[in-house]
């Protein structure tokens, strides 16, 4: 997808920066067809930290993403007797907004903070303690009983919650080189469309304990769901690696050949932290803006989708517990689109390509389902599939290719934070007012059409930045001296 004559791969950038240094860079080698082959050494140790990193760092985000939607299954579990959190809160449908927006509040104002301690205190420290932090606000959302008390627990919720995304993007970068973290993104983001799936599980399971001591279900489904994450913040605490040059569990070859791999496009735990002088220069790279604006459009259908499928499910003329168990199949296969377009994404090294075209299906997918009429069940759940697939499915490459054009350890974590906090901090909050309770019987024409405008955009902006890196980049291979590889921008 990406033409050869405006990308040069970064391994040989890598390489031959190290040639330039007079150091050997044995573990490469260039096969027949002018491709750099990965030899064996790297490729073993890319396993051993897949094998400690990955399944750790998806398994956290699942918890949060549960612990952060379920009050999206929460709001209409067993509402058919009236046991339902918004009817036994006394909330109108006006103030449960409000009490899922300020969790954005939250989110928004603490992203760029918990960055810079997670750097200080160390990834291991900081996100068990994050952890733990919402795992107990998460209990506690189960003893709620007003407005208020929803309204202050979610805010809390989203200020432990708010470093967590934008923490494991960042802490990637210090294992990982850039073609190689979209897939990895994406098994983290993905885990969310797991949670999805199982949240709408869970709820229908836990429906059923609606009355057990007194609980009604939504309350049993608070304090069940944060219970886990309390527990394995314990288990982060020990066993999440740092960095590279700290892990115990690497020989000294492999700790060399890590910090080889990172040299050029790569984070290092020995940085120093964000300086003023990395910070300028990240305000002031306009460029930038540009990944910003397109996260902030995708955050509108990521946090309505989050929060509403449910609401949308039982639009479409199924109620209570079967309601929550359809919610599954949309994230499921959202699921598998996100890990596929996140592999061809890096495999191509096209992030920008992949990011628009998967855009472009999802916004396609929500516009068909704000036009059919309100009685096309079954077509509209098929829309809800492609539209929900769509928008999960463009997010991991557009995140990896943010990372792999930011080429300091500093600026890379301030910028990932401020990524996430305009866009999933500022960018969700029009989120929650999109799905309007008196267009349930019409199908949410609202939401739907703002959710393809939005995915439009994000397939527009992905396509301008795209140009704008290709044509970045000829530049500066013309502007080349001969025999000399320019550092160029990932596409």
């Amino acid at each position: 997808m990406a033409e050869r004559d405006s990308a040069v791969d970064l391994e040989t950038q890598d390489r031959s920066l190290g040639e330039k240094d007079g150091s050997k860079r044995g573990e490469e080698q260039l096969d027949e067809d002018g491709l750099d082959r990965t030899s064996s050494a790297e490729r073993t140790l890319i396993r051993k930290q897949d094998m400690r990193i990955i399944p750790v760092s998806a398994s956290i985000y699942f918890l949060a993403y549960l612990d952060r939607s379920n009050i999206g299954n929460a709001k209409v579990l067993n509402s058919s007797t009236k046991n339902d959190m918004q009817t036994e809160t006394h909330t109108t449908n006006y103030q449960f907004t409000i009490a899922l927006m300020i969790f954005l509040i939250g989110y928004f104002l603490f992203e760029v903070p918990s960055n810079i301690l997670l750097k200080k205190f160390r990834p291991s420290r900081w996100l068990a303690f994050l952890m733990f932090s919402w795992g107990l606000i998460t209990i506690g959302l189960g003893g709620v009983r007003s407005y208020a008390q929803i309204t202050g627990v979610r805010f809390l919720l989203g200020a432990f919650e708010a470093g967590l995304f934008p923490g494991l993007v960042y802490y990637l970068t210090f294992w990982y080189k850039t073609d190689e973290r979209s897939i990895r993104v994406a098994f983290i983001l993905a885990s969310a469309t797991l949670a999805g799936a199982f949240g709408g599980a869970i709820a229908y399971g836990v429906g059923h304990l609606n009355g057990v001591r007194g609980l009604s279900g939504w309350r049993w489904l608070f304090i069940l769901e944060g219970i886990p994450s309390v527990l394995s913040s314990l288990l982060v605490w020990f066993i999440l690696p740092d960095f590279p040059e700290r892990a115990k569990w690497l020989s000294e070859n492999e700790k060399d050949l890590a910090a080889r791999r990172l040299l050029v496009d790569g984070s290092k735990g020995s940085d120093a932290g964000v300086t003023w002088a990395d910070a300028k220069a990240t305000l002031m790279d306009w460029r930038l803006y540009g990944h910003y604006a397109i996260y902030f459009a995708v955050s509108l259908p990521f946090n309505s989708l989050s929060l509403f499928t449910p609401s949308i499910v039982t639009g479409l003329g199924y109620k209570d517990l079967e309601a929550q168990l359809l919610t599954v199949p949309p994230w499921a296969i959202a699921y598998v689109v996100s890990i596929l377009v996140a592999w061809s994404a890096d495999h191509f090294n096209a992030r920008g390509l992949h990011c628009a075209a998967t855009a472009a299906v999802g916004a396609a997918g929500f516009l068909a389902s704000a036009l059919l009429p309100a009685t096309a069940y079954t077509r509209r759940y098929g829309t809800l599939i492609v539209g929900t697939s769509g928008a999960f499915g463009c997010i991991p490459p557009m995140l990896g290719w943010l990372t792999s054009n930011i080429w300091s350890t500093g600026s890379v974590g301030l910028a990932v934070a401020l990524n996430v906090s305009i866009g999933a901090g500022l960018g969700q909050i029009p989120g929650v007012w999109i799905y309007k309770a008196d267009e349930a019987a019409r199908g949410y024409p609202t939401g739907h059409g703002v959710n393809a405008a939005m995915l439009f955009f994000v397939a527009g902006g992905a396509v301008a930045l795209r140009y704008y890196y290709g044509r970045k980049n000829k530049l500066a291979v013309n502007a080349a001296a001969d025999g000399t590889a320019p550092r160029l921008y990932a596409l």
